[in-house]
């Protein structure tokens, strides 16, 4: 879900702008699971544009101000979330942890990182939901150690159905700033795609797993 079409229009704009996202229908990008795609979404590179990393800031913020005002402790997943959700938590004046994929080998074999979130209310941030599995991990973490989610924000989402069932059957509130539809209007109206682009773009939301361009690199 997003909040605000117009705000997410803006973020998409800046993402787009930065080359965190990068659009290249004809030519897929291969990800990790194998999965042929057009889009690649690096959303760390948000942390070194300072007007749109406080752009991004300020919209949890006012997202967690407004929703969520009892938050007791801001969360980031490791490691894409660990640096905006530190600015996040430093906005707000509150504690922040973040949290492992899985816990450490060695020492404490932490997988969370910083104080205990035993009955303490917690907002997870999140720089890009694919799936949802990983995100989803992180809040079981969290979970697990006795904290109490109230929501999960993240800057962008594909919006693939496998998420939205994810996120419903861990019964997790998923808010992000931007999505993929937005960012397609938002690409066609800057002239980075076509018209017949966009219902290329379109398809391979719908069935990620099995989409194939005609080239891959």
């Amino acid at each position: 879900m997003i909040l605000d079409v117009q705000n997410a229009k803006e973020i998409a704009s800046n993402l787009l702008q930065i080359n965190a996202i990068k659009l290249q229908p004809e030519q897929a990008f291969t990800w990790a699971s194998g999965w042929k795609s057009p889009i690649y979404c690096d959303n760390r590179l948000v942390l070194s544009y300072p007007k749109v990393r406080q752009l991004i800031a300020n919209q949890f913020a006012d997202i967690i101000r407004s929703t969520y005002p009892d938050a007791q402790v801001i969360a980031g997943v490791a490691t894409g979330a660990i640096g905006m959700g530190m600015l996040v938590a430093s906005i707000l004046d509150l504690p922040f942890i973040y949290v492992r994929p899985e816990p450490k080998k060695h020492g404490r074999q932490n997988q969370i990182e910083g104080i205990s979130t035993q009955s303490k209310k917690v907002v997870v941030i999140e720089d890009l939901i694919s799936t949802g599995k990983s995100s989803l991990n992180a809040v079981q973490a969290i979970q697990k150690d006795g904290g109490q989610i109230q929501a999960m924000l993240a800057i962008f989402t594909y919006g693939f159905t496998q998420s939205v069932t994810n996120f419903s059957q861990a019964n997790i509130s998923l808010t992000t700033l931007c999505n993929y539809d937005v960012l397609l209007l938002e690409a066609l109206s800057k002239g980075i795609i076509k018209e017949d682009q966009l219902t290329l773009l379109s398809v391979w939301k719908d069935n990620p797993s099995q989409w194939q361009p005609a080239k891959v690199i």
